[in-house]
């Protein structure tokens, strides 16, 4: 197994070639410690390139995804910081978000009850959320007296829900419930808590199942092209695409058609 972490649940499943990262403090809404973001960093840099996963789930323990850092564990130390260690902390937030941002592999997040904090940042830079009826989510920062603007929020936010309600979202803290964070685009599906988990590896083997090479160009493109002019965008996409169009599973999806098969990706 590569991943060895200690601070979450760790499952490969060969089969469908889906990775499952379970945050696991239940007792404390799976409440982030610095061992946690670290550990998290490390798992994510570590599955972007693992033989044998295609895509990743990422899901919480018990009634929560994730309540944000642990008032204990995090916020009381980071008082005994100076200047230099905050950043040091901040760094390491940051680096998880990106850790997630450039895994090759599709990440799905299961999300269930409390999706908070620093576990709303986690849970926006997942590729797709898929949300039980519990989960409420909100960006908290600015409750606690910091920036909304934590972790990549205010980069990844807008480009999924737009800037109005991005900065209503990050400026007030507010919660808001499933259904509205559905409605704003928020998240990509929202289902009743039994079937949270079964949706979320559903729509995990399903990008497993596809083009691994060309879900990751496509993934570094919605990245990537959000810095571009309209022209550069243009020409990086002909380039990807001509790229792709030398890869196995192009000849192999015409090869299925041709035969009325489902094709089989590498």
């Amino acid at each position: 197994m590569p991943i060895a972490a200690k601070s979450f649940l760790y499952a490969h499943d060969p089969n469908s070639a889906v990775a499952t990262i379970t945050l696991n403090r239940p007792d404390r809404l799976n409440a982030l410690t610095f061992e946690v973001y670290a550990e998290l960093r490390d798992a994510f840099r570590t599955l972007s390139t693992e033989p044998g996963v295609r895509a990743v789930l990422i899901t919480g323990a018990g009634r929560a995804f994730c309540s944000g850092g642990d008032v204990e564990d995090i916020i009381g130390a980071l008082f005994a910081r100076d200047a230099k260690g905050l950043l040091e902390f901040t760094r390491l937030t940051c680096d998880l978000i990106l850790a997630i941002c450039q895994c090759r592999r599709p990440v799905v997040a299961a999300l269930n009850g409390t999706v908070a904090g620093a576990g709303a940042v986690i849970a926006t830079a997942c590729d797709v959320r898929i949300a039980a009826e519990s989960a409420k989510i909100a960006f908290l920062f600015t409750k606690v007296g910091l920036s909304g603007a934590d972790m990549g929020a205010a980069w990844l936010l807008p480009r999924i829900v737009g800037l109005g309600l991005a900065t209503e979202l990050l400026m007030t803290g507010d919660f808001i419930d499933a259904r509205r964070a559905y409605e704003i685009g928020l998240y990509n599906r929202v289902v009743t808590q039994e079937r949270l988990l079964p949706e979320a590896r559903a729509w995990a083997e399903l990008l497993a199942r596809g083009p691994a090479a060309a879900l990751a160009v496509t993934k570094d493109a919605l990245q990537k092209e959000a810095g571009m002019d309209f022209a550069a965008a243009l020409e990086a996409e002909a380039q990807a695409q001509a790229e792709c169009m030398r890869h196995p599973n192009f000849r192999e999806s015409y090869e299925a058609f041709m035969a009325k098969r489902e094709a089989k990706f590498t």
